[in-house]
């Protein structure tokens, strides 16, 4: 399964529209489905995912949609949690994180809320943080790149593509049934 990770758009406040090369990625993805961190702000971001593909939201700290404050979805051997991260402080704490991800029996857990692009193994889980679609400053910064995740699921691992202002670095993670592993990165550019 392919699915499209992304979220903290903040649009109309702080940003006029999703960046057109990642409606183009997902597009060029076919995903599956998109998971959203929240922060949209606006039914018309929300509408713009949709056309494209399925999407599971969670509601942010500036949302006013009528949204969940988190979701579970499965997919093959993996149980994935979805939450903004509202209330998490200091923000992003991996402690917290893992709270919420052991309670809602997450071995992928997918969060929000700093704005900063994020992707690692904690205790056995898998943390995936896509950052700020629009690049907007947040509570505990002045502003990140533009970021988004594709996440491709198979039977034993998840390959991560972290989008950069559209550049592409590849992680993936093997699962042995408990917990997950770095296998390798790959980058889209030779480095320098």
């Amino acid at each position: 399964m392919k699915i499209a990770v992304l979220g903290d758009f903040h649009i109309p406040s702080r940003a006029s529209k999703i960046p057109d090369w990642i409606i183009d990625t997902i597009r060029k993805e076919r995903v599956d489905c998109i998971l959203c961190t929240g922060d949209l702000e606006s039914e018309n971001a929300l509408n713009k995912l949709r056309e494209i593909a399925p999407v599971k939201c969670v509601a942010g700290n500036m949302d006013w949609l009528d949204l969940p404050e988190h979701e579970i979805l499965e997919v093959g051997r993996f149980k994935i949690g979805l939450i903004h991260g509202k209330g998490i402080v200091p923000r992003g704490d991996l402690r917290q994180l893992e709270w919420y991800a052991e309670k809602m029996g997450a071995n992928i857990f997918v969060h929000g809320h700093t704005h900063k692009l994020d992707v690692g193994v904690y205790n056995g889980r898998l943390f995936v943080n896509p950052g700020s679609a629009t690049g907007v400053w947040g509570g505990s910064t002045d502003g990140e790149p533009e970021t988004m995740i594709i996440m491709i699921i198979n039977d034993a691992s998840v390959t991560i593509k972290k989008y950069v202002y559209g550049e592409e670095e590849v992680e993936t993670y093997e699962w042995n049934g408990r917990s997950f592993t770095r296998k390798h990165r790959e980058y889209s550019k030779e480095d320098n």
